[in-house]
């Protein structure tokens, strides 16, 4: 019968790790309200609350309902971190829990660890009991400060296929933009907001769909090689 019958159109799945001090189902509904539907179903979405309750004031209390979460804590300077070790084996169970993940869509402070996570995984510093991240989706980026994470994370340069929003008002879009450097041929979809979830203008539509479409291709692919073998 060969492989009749098998569903070869797996959509990618992405672990989604949302902002500082906000929750998964808090991303949840700023992507499901401001997403076009055409991209929407073109990507399976896991969204998962970060390891530590909110240890300080969120910047969307009075918009989006408690609790909040928060990935680990920081200094003022971002360059010391709290609790990091324990974030990246809580990353790990979720991409065990809700596996196979083939890649990580991140905002805020989960766009940094989204963009950091694929050069440490190759260090062997980071989810080492699960498969390669693929693909990256990175929503108002930026760098680890402190050298020692950067230096593992960022170097070589990330292989692996990424788009990049970068939000012209957004403060954090001149380390986003660094961040780019970092990356082998990155897709960057500029659109006018500041640190936000942003809606798509039809260029943009377009761009994120066809860089979808180049994932599809790469999953069934692999799909395909793994049933024949």
């Amino acid at each position: 019968m060969g492989s009749e019958g098998i569903d070869h159109q797996r959509k990618p799945r992405f672990l989604c790790l949302h902002g500082f001090r906000t929750s998964g189902e808090i991303l949840k509904k700023q992507l499901t309200t401001k997403w076009h539907q055409s991209v929407l179903e073109k990507i399976d979405l896991v969204y998962v609350d970060a390891p530590f309750p909110c240890q300080g004031k969120s910047e969307v209390e009075g918009i989006f309902d408690p609790p909040y979460y928060e990935w680990f804590q920081f200094n003022k300077e971002f360059s010391e971190y709290q609790n990091f070790d324990k974030c990246l084996a809580y990353i790990e169970e979720c991409f065990i829990k809700h596996g196979p993940i083939d890649g990580l869509l991140g905002f805020s402070q989960g766009a940094i660890l989204s963009a950091a996570l694929p050069g440490l995984q190759q260090k062997g510093i980071a989810l080492t009991k699960v498969p390669k991240i693929k693909f990256l989706i990175i929503i108002s980026g930026a760098k680890f400060r402190n050298q020692s994470i950067a230096d593992k994370a960022y170097s070589p340069p990330v292989q692996c296929p990424s788009v990049h929003f970068l939000g012209e008002m957004d403060f954090l879009k001149p380390h986003g933009t660094e961040l780019l450097e970092s990356f082998k041929d990155p897709v960057v979809i500029h659109h006018p907001k500041g640190h936000t979830i942003p809606r798509f203008d039809e260029r943009n539509l377009e761009m994120m769909k066809s860089f979808l479409e180049k994932l599809q291709k790469e999953v069934t692919t692999s799909r395909q090689e793994n049933i024949s073998l």
